[in-house]
């Protein structure tokens, strides 16, 4: 058996069960999503500090930076499930104040990127996940917090259908450059290749929800627009962590996902897509 067939069969089994982890850690019950992704948080956080910390000069506290970005995302959770109030937030922010006054009394070379680095972890990956559950939780009426798992589901099913349709597209057709500076291998006909793609999902994602007595939030044209978003932000945010990987000098960024890299790898889209699809949901909401 090549290489090349191993690596396949390889990267099609860590896939499906990716998959599966996902669908049903979103689907199943809102604590079972809090703790999935609060585990890919601080799973994430661990695997970026690490490759910062290889840069010359910069000294990241791994642990304390990782524990707040799971608090961060933990107290977005109770907040928007109305768990806990928004005093909650206290502890992250005394953590936040405690690693930049630290550098005070550490030997490290460059407090400066220390702050940086550290304050990046927070905005580019605890901030993003964390915007999930602005996305599953839902005040009703009445004032009781419905957990609509579709939404965040469907933004990972439109980030998998672009993935699909975009390399499948770009593999038949593709023969002008998207981003050769930073992703050589992206096309402009497999990105509108992914984008059709997901128009048709994203239409029958609609359908589904809204057939029957089901009556969703959004109608089949704001779930056209939001699989739009979708394609455009989390084709964005593939580009930033290909920036991320260059200007670190780095192929992929861990090897935790068998054939798929690391968990920056596997979740480069959605850091960008969930935000986008928060700001989307909210502007639409507004124009009612």
């Amino acid at each position: 058996m090549s290489d090349k067939l191993k690596n396949l069969i390889t990267r099609t089994i860590s896939g499906v069960i990716f998959v599966a982890i996902m669908v049903t850690g979103i689907s199943f019950r809102p604590e079972v999503m809090m703790l999935l992704f609060a585990t890919i948080t601080g799973m994430t956080i661990w695997e970026y500090t690490n490759l910062v910390n290889q840069l010359p000069d910069v000294t990241v506290n791994r642990f304390i930076t990782t524990a707040a970005g799971v608090y961060f995302f933990l107290a977005v959770a109770g907040y928007c499930s109305g768990i806990i109030p928004s005093a909650g937030f206290i502890p992250y922010l005394l953590t936040v104040v405690y690693l930049f006054i630290s550098e005070l009394y550490t030997k490290n070379k460059n407090a400066i990127h220390d702050w940086a680095y550290t304050m990046l972890s927070q905005m580019y990956i605890a901030l993003p996940f964390s915007m999930i559950n602005v996305l599953a939780f839902r005040l009703q009426a009445t004032g009781a917090v419905h957990y609509d798992f579709v939404l965040p589901l469907s933004v990972f099913i439109f980030l998998w259908t672009n993935d699909t349709g975009a390399y499948c597209a770009g593999s038949l057709f593709g023969k002008h450059k998207l981003f050769p500076r930073i992703s050589p291998g992206k096309s402009w006909e497999g990105s509108i290749g992914g984008g059709i793609t997901v128009l048709i999902v994203a239409a029958v994602v609609g359908y589904i929800a809204n057939s029957g007595g089901n009556t969703h939030a959004l109608n089949i044209v704001q779930w056209l627009g939001l699989g739009l978003v979708v394609v455009f932000f989390g084709t964005w945010g593939d580009l930033v962590e290909s920036l991320f990987k260059r200007t670190l000098g780095i192929k992929d960024s861990g090897n935790i996902l068998p054939g798929h890299g690391g968990m920056l790898d596997r979740f480069d889209s959605s850091l960008m897509a969930i935000p986008a699809a928060v700001i989307y949901i909210y502007t639409i909401t507004l124009f009612r």
